[in-house]
């Protein structure tokens, strides 16, 4: 009997008393679905900004030292010491002068590996790298030349025909150089490549230790972090952690503050039934054990409802922002419960101290 009792109190109060539950209904599952949008974002976050860094292009350079180029097999001793997933480029530079005798800076590089490492350059058409004179044109190094087409430059006396096949626009030095392919330049020039960039995916730890390493293997190269980029991308990798949780932070306060205001008025609404059944014997630990159950009841329809709805704004989010999919995580929904369970249940310690303190008498008379 005092179970079907309590079954029916509970009843009662989730389906008679339909918009006060399902106003806490809606509180628990906006809690329980920003929680699992956050935590699945957060879950991936590290990888995908990272990844987005990578597009920024290298965060550290390698030089040699002053009038010196790098080993020979530079290249593949830092991409041995940086890992698989780096992206390394060498270059070569000279000064040479156009058939105008301008002065301008000309580059020897490899176009794929440029290609990967800088995504963000806006490079209109890219040279086919197979083409020995082919060139891609800095913005303002096309304003230096005459015939696109066919450009003569000089260097040491030596002269050689390129034509440029595309133009890149940067905002940087780069707007001012000649770029060609590294063999052809070292070919035309007789020098060879003096600096590597390299992107290093990860955070500043995982920098730090490739620079050591690298600084280990080729120590007759200074080895420097393009600290804008590295710090930059601690900073919003930290400061976007710091957000999420004082965003969950924020909402898991706003929803109990909601909860408490439905559970109160819940208890007030029901004072004479809870009255009654301690007027026949039901015990404070019975009544306070159904009102929490209520509570946990709204806490984990929340919660299986609000997996679902964060779990789609998750991936759409991860779609629109990173043009990648994050899927549901099952792993934080312990979480996610853990979180709607607490705010229940400090949502309930009010209610509560009221409900232990009804006087059945005073109540069944009432005053």
């Amino acid at each position: 009997m005092a179970t079907l009792s309590l079954t029916g109190m509970l009843h009662r109060s989730l389906v008679h008393r339909r918009a006060r539950s399902v106003s806490a209904l809606v509180a628990m599952t906006v809690s329980a679905g920003v929680a699992t949008a956050l935590l699945t974002l957060y879950a991936d976050l590290d990888t995908k900004l990272h990844k987005e860094f990578r597009s920024f292009g290298a965060n550290i350079v390698i030089t040699a030292h002053a009038n010196a180029s790098l080993p020979t097999d530079a290249v593949a001793r830092v991409q041995q010491a940086a890992g698989a997933d780096a992206l390394a480029a060498e270059f070569a530079y000279a000064v040479a002068t156009t058939d105008k005798g301008t002065p301008i800076v000309v580059a020897g590089t490899d176009f794929a590996a440029v290609k990967r490492l800088d995504s963000w350059w806006q490079v209109d058409a890219w040279p086919d790298a197979a083409v020995m004179d082919s060139a891609l044109l800095g913005q303002r190094a096309a304003q230096f030349v005459g015939n696109e087409r066919a450009i003569v430059l000089t260097y040491a006396g030596r002269a050689i025909t390129v034509s440029g096949v595309g133009r890149i626009r940067t905002g940087g030095d780069e707007d001012s150089r000649i770029y060609m392919p590294l063999v052809a330049f070292t070919a035309w020039t007789g020098v060879g490549p003096s600096v590597i960039e390299l992107q290093v995916p990860g955070g500043v730890k995982r920098v730090e230790a490739t620079m050591a390493k690298l600084q280990q293997e080729l120590p007759e190269v200074q080895v420097q972090p393009v600290r804008q980029l590295v710090e930059g991308e601690s900073k919003i990798v930290d400061r976007t952690h710091a957000l999420m949780y004082g965003a969950v932070l924020l909402i898991a306060l706003t929803v109990a503050v909601s909860v408490l205001a439905t559970l109160s008025a819940s208890v007030l609404e029901r004072r004479r039934d809870f009255a009654l059944m301690k007027a026949l014997g039901g015990s404070q630990r019975t009544l306070m054990g159904m009102f929490l159950l209520e509570a946990l009841v709204l806490a984990l329809s929340g919660v299986a409802a609000g997996f679902v709805v964060g779990s789609a704004a998750a991936w759409a989010i991860s779609e629109g922002n990173f043009h990648t999919a994050t899927l549901p995580h099952l792993s934080v929904l312990p979480m996610v419960l853990l979180l709607n369970v607490a705010i229940a249940s400090i949502a309930a310690l009010l209610p509560l101290r009221v409900l232990r303190g009804l006087q059945p008498a005073a109540l069944l008379k009432g005053e």
